[in-house]
């Protein structure tokens, strides 16, 4: 997976007229890049932030994230790429705060927060590559200038990991669970922030009732068969990067709440 630097997104952020932040609504502040944003609005760009996903988490809890960030003073507007939930009134607003003709809106943010499948929903075709895991086949290699109708292009990019990415969003957005050196750190803590937002979690996905990570790893193995062939012990290293992918896949289900 190539991800992109700082030098390459102040270049697309240069040269467009408007920014699309978008980020995952089971987690807004999480998949947010302070650094992205500063350099927005040094750069005197409008920034849209688009929190994605929303067919995934109740319409009040997308509704306080949106009231909560507005009053932070973002401009802010909930998706559902998949089910096409607020992409046209997207399109609509892109196309009502940028006063140039032609004009080009840049997409930005971490991987696997569906800014592809956005591009494709604000297009009505498939253009734009996708995949629901990070490094997966189908996803984003390079930055593609697409035409949604005359005078309306956008600009697909790599994922970003910025470096005030937090724990452990940076890790299992960063790379494909397979390039995960050590997996297991970032699983058990995805299971704790589980955990802490759906105490069924665990049990909903996999039918374990533990709540303690390294014992869910080690369940889940288990019931997957995945031993270690020397000594037979589970391999929770296969484990946790199962975890991963399915926090990507929305099988691993939890979201946090607006403050």
């Amino acid at each position: 997976m190539r991800l992109a630097a700082w030098r390459d997104v102040a270049k697309l952020v240069r040269a467009s007229d408007v920014v699309l932040e978008v980020a995952d609504i089971r987690d807004p502040l999480g998949t947010r890049s302070r650094r992205l944003e500063d350099m927005v609005k040094d750069l005197d760009k409008r920034l849209l932030l688009v929190l994605n996903k929303s067919d995934l988490v109740p319409r009040e809890v997308a509704e306080g994230w949106k009231e909560y960030l507005e009053a932070k003073g973002y401009e802010v507007m909930y998706v559902s790429a998949t089910s096409r939930l607020g992409t046209r009134m997207l399109r609509g607003w892109i196309k009502s705060v940028v006063k140039v003709r032609p004009f080009t809106a840049a997409v930005v943010g971490y991987p696997k927060t569906g800014k592809s499948s956005i591009i494709n929903a604000l297009r009505g075709r498939k253009g734009a590559s996708t995949s629901p895991v990070p490094g997966s086949y189908g996803y984003t290699r390079g930055v593609q200038l697409l035409k949604l109708e005359e005078g309306f292009y956008m600009i697909d990019t790599p994922g970003i990991v910025p470096a005030d990415g937090g724990w452990p969003e940076a890790v299992i957005r960063g790379m494909a669970p397979e390039e995960i050196k050590d997996p297991v750190p970032a699983a058990m803590a995805l299971i704790e922030r589980a955990l802490q937002y759906n105490p069924l979690a665990l049990v909903d996905a996999y039918g374990i009732e533990t709540k303690d990570p390294l014992q869910a790893l080690e369940s889940l193995a288990i019931k997957r068969g995945w031993r270690y062939k020397s000594s037979g012990e589970p391999l929770i290293e296969e484990a946790a990067r199962a975890v991963i992918r399915d926090y990507h896949t929305a099988r691993l289900y939890f979201y946090v709440p607006p403050p």
